[in-house]
């Protein structure tokens, strides 16, 4: 708890991944993550995908959870609104997205390995920020009047809202038995071939302007620079597999009308 609990080790923490994250946006356009679309066996041994988000997400739900539970602030009530949205997010994605998920395609433990580790790095970021580095006096409870909260919370859910929407699209592209390819459409796959992701992204921007902090922008980068290089990938992949279907100068990779 030191770290957390020491501001200038926390904002060079901070300063370090942020850093680190532009090694990672450029060593993933190299390399396919090995799951999902791009799976590979080279990636080592797999675990079935339903266990492998689960065990991916969870740590960061429960770590929240654990930095909020030993704070002197846990009762704050600004703060409980930042755990209440940060908590929505990784519910559904630790026990509501893997139940959903059709079939039961393979995961590497490498990755899941990997994300787990990245997610528990997360939960001391935001959790530290929010409920031990932020001065005391950081958010009154006008903040939840303020222009950054109601802006961000809005971006938040729109965010939650086109990736929940996304993946329901990308799920129910086959029928039962069928094994085809097909271009995902409608929502904002009208203009990014990873709108899940774009809606992701779009809610962690959110969450770092609802709470007006580097720790938030920090994750917003580090989202990006883990989902651009793979929507990268996913739109090259449809080009290929879709040449008369996509149009590429319409339908970007992740950031509508940018990228």
């Amino acid at each position: 708890m030191t770290l957390i609990n020491n501001p200038s080790a926390f904002n060079t923490l901070l300063a370090v991944m942020a850093v680190l994250s532009v090694f990672v946006f450029a060593a993933l356009y190299l390399v396919d993550a090995g799951y999902g679309k791009f799976y590979n066996p080279k990636w080592g041994p797999t675990l079935d995908n339903h266990r492998g988000w689960f065990l991916m997400e969870i740590p960061v739900f429960a770590g929240m959870l654990v930095l909020w539970w030993f704070s002197e602030r846990r009762t704050d009530p600004v703060r409980l609104v930042f755990l209440a949205l940060f908590e929505l997010h990784y519910f559904h994605r630790s026990f509501i997205f893997p139940q959903r998920l059709r079939g039961h395609s393979r995961m590497p433990w490498s990755i899941v390995v990997m994300g787990a580790l990245f997610n528990t790095l997360n939960a001391l970021i935001q959790g530290g920020w929010i409920f031990y580095v932020s001065p005391a006096d950081r958010y009154p409870v006008s903040w939840l009047r303020s222009v950054p909260f109601l802006a961000g919370t809005a971006l938040f859910l729109a965010g939650m809202y086109i990736n929940i929407e996304s993946d329901n699209i990308i799920r129910n592209l086959r029928k039962p038995g069928d094994t085809a390819h097909y271009l995902p459409r409608g929502g904002m796959f009208r203009y990014v071939t990873s709108a899940n992701y774009f809606g992701e992204w779009l809610e962690w921007v959110g969450f770092a302007v609802l709470t007006w902090s580097r720790a938030g922008a920090v994750f917003a980068l580090w989202t990006f620079a883990n989902l651009g290089p793979r929507a990268a990938h996913i739109h090259g992949l449809y080009r290929r597999e879709f040449p008369g279907e996509l149009d590429s100068r319409k339908v970007k990779r992740i950031l509508p009308f940018i990228y």
